[in-house]
């Protein structure tokens, strides 16, 4: 894939993840750095368990990255010792 799909994917998967864990986006810097890095983890996880990581710019990559930023946001919340949801 192109730096521009990474970036693209990375802000749609990041987006959603922040919306489901958070309520509310990130900002659109943040949003591609998480939906990036959970790309990657996604891809690893997926590949850990049999089955495929990203594959290209299609609905079957955004769903893993998706999964993989969520279970970054997660993690990150647990470290920080954050809730998970904001508070409105």
């Amino acid at each position: 894939m192109s730096i521009l799909a990474w970036i693209v994917l990375g802000l749609i998967a990041g987006f959603i993840s922040s919306l489901i864990v958070n309520r509310h986006g990130e900002g659109i810097l943040l949003d591609v750095v998480i939906g990036i890095v959970g790309a990657l983890l996604g891809g690893f996880i997926m590949s850990a368990v049999g089955g495929e990581g990203i594959t290209g710019f299609n609905i079957y990559s955004i769903l893993v990255a998706i999964a993989g930023a969520v279970v970054l946001l997660v993690i990150l919340h647990a470290i920080r010792g954050t809730s998970r949801t904001s508070a409105y």
